[in-house]
């Protein structure tokens, strides 16, 4: 599983911090790249589900991550000969709603062989972070050497060897379902615990765009090289690694609700910093750290609450339904404001402020769930 881990995130560490460069190579303005990210995410709203529903049906929850990787792969080709905005957004649009198959999948799984245990889990995940560093580092600098269409061919190597490893992973054990098997799915749902736990987490996704789709070349404005803009990417993944090896100690004392407060607090200083000082290097590196609590930390809260929140009953759907709302409703309207802010970078104050902004409003919705609520959904993390 480290490796399957390592090659998917090691495609996201091509695919999202470089996506918006090489879309800018094929001649797309600000606008149209924002209005492609928001509608190519859009599919992690309608797949994760899809293909959730399938897993939880069959009990086949590798079976639908070697599909899945499968016809990802076979798709990518397109690429090549596709061009202009429809054309490239049709593309990466089918792509992605078969990426979508994959990483809940892959977290059913590995929580299952776990137990549900968070130390073993992060040390699993922490393989992720490793490889979205190294193909982040590598592909700034195949960037500097050879252009953005390089991207392609390294897409297509991971894909192959995520696709040929998943042949290698065997189901785990089915263990009962503890959980209470109290109503359906549309019960939970309907939970204001888990309401206020995915509206917080979608506005977060959506704080997340101007970073997401234009730090890359925000980092070029500012005169950063491809190898460099990668050194400070991979700073922030560093951090999440190491926030990953402490996460279950850390929610374990402190609380999913704390842990969250603290991490939503951390990320609209972030996003603030950025907007106003992003030209004082110090400023960079010490945004990149905070990335431990933006991301490292709330993930793996996000993680463990819903693993827990839905039980093995549901667990397939659960997962896919954190992805969809909060990656994909939330990154969709996060990529497409932060296209129309961004006006080819000189709107870029304004955008990291506007997610500042949306954050706090994230950070008052967690604050307003009443701790026992938010606690007593989960068990005891080990």
């Amino acid at each position: 599983m480290a490796l399957a881990y390592l090659l998917y995130f090691g495609q996201l560490g091509v695919l999202t911090p470089y996506l918006a460069m090489f879309l800018d190579g094929r001649g797309l303005n600000s606008v149209e790249i924002g209005q492609l990210l928001a509608l190519i995410t859009l599919t992690r709203i309608l797949g994760p589900n899809l293909w959730a529903n399938l897993a939880d049906r069959s009990g086949k929850s590798l079976g639908i991550l070697q599909i899945g990787a499968a016809l990802a792969l076979a798709s990518f080709f397109v690429i090549f000969v596709a061009d202009g905005f429809w054309g490239l957004t049709l593309c990466f649009g089918l792509i992605m709603m078969f990426w979508t198959a994959i990483m809940p999948q892959m977290e059913v799984i590995t929580l299952n062989s776990v137990a549900g245990d968070a130390h073993k889990y992060s040390r699993i995940r922490l393989w992720g972070s490793l490889g979205f560093i190294l193909l982040t580092i590598s592909a700034g600098r195949l960037i500097d050497w050879f252009g953005t269409e390089v991207l392609l061919v390294i897409c297509l190597a991971l894909l192959a060897a995520l696709l040929l490893v998943s042949t290698r992973l065997r189901e785990p054990e089915q263990l009962p379902d503890n959980s209470p098997h109290t109503g359906s799915i549309w019960s939970k749902l309907k939970s204001p615990v888990f309401l206020g736990f995915i509206l917080a987490l979608c506005l977060l996704q959506v704080g997340f765009g101007p970073y997401n789709s234009f730090f890359t070349l925000f980092m070029k404005d500012l005169g950063y090289s491809g190898m460099q803009t990668g050194l400070l990417l991979s700073l922030g993944v560093l951090a999440e690694i190491l926030i990953f090896l402490k996460a279950g100690r850390l929610i374990q004392l402190f609380g999913i609700k704390w842990m969250l407060l603290i991490s939503l607090a951390l990320t609209v200083l972030r996003w603030t910093l950025l907007a106003n000082f992003a030209h004082l290097p110090w400023v960079l590196i010490a945004t990149q750290c905070i990335h431990a609590a933006s991301f490292g930390l709330t993930h793996a809260t996000a993680i463990q609450f819903i693993h827990r929140y839905f039980g093995r009953r549901y667990q397939s759907r659960g997962q896919a339904l954190y992805v969809s709302l909060a990656g994909g409703l939330g990154g969709a309207l996060g990529n497409f404001g932060a296209g129309l802010l961004w006006q080819q970078g000189q709107g870029a104050t304004q955008a990291f402020l506007a997610a500042a902004m949306v954050v706090g409003v994230s950070l008052v919705v967690i604050l307003l769930i009443p701790s026992r609520h938010l606690e007593c959904a989960s068990e005891p993390v080990r």
